[in-house]
């Protein structure tokens, strides 16, 4: 099976030990793995680093297969649909349609209510785990 797409609100559920964690780690499991932008470290990290748990980032970024910002992909976000999608968000939206289109992953996990609408519009599958509706 193919791999997932992961955001910050995805992995940082997990870090923070939100009620949903657990099944956002079940969700992972059940795909070959998971690839982000190289852009979640610094996010990661920065979320760990104000919540004081910068070694159980790192752990979780050991698991992920990081994807790097290329000037296409940049090129991509730039005009991305819809405009309504936030910087970096359109930067992780161009990164999982990359990925989406060389048929490395299968869906996106997240809990970004704007950018799972951008995934949509792209015809990506969109997953988050734990939450209903």
């Amino acid at each position: 099976m193919p791999a997932l797409y992961v955001d910050t609100s995805a992995l940082g559920r997990v870090l923070l030990g939100e009620p949903d964690a657990g099944a956002v780690l079940d969700a992972l499991e059940r795909f070959d793995g998971w690839l982000a932008s190289e852009m979640l470290r610094v996010e990661l990290r920065r979320l760990a680093l104000r919540s004081d748990c910068l070694g159980d980032a790192d752990r979780l970024l050991e698991g992920t297969a990081l994807v790097p910002v290329d000037g296409g992909v940049l090129r991509a976000a730039e005009t991305i649909e819809p405009r309504g999608v936030a910087t970096l968000d359109a930067i992780h939206l161009a990164t999982a349609v990359k990925l989406r289109d060389a048929d490395l992953i299968a869906a996106m996990v997240t809990y970004d209510t704007r950018l799972a609408a951008g995934a949509r519009h792209h015809g990506l599958d969109v997953l988050a785990p734990g939450r209903s509706g």
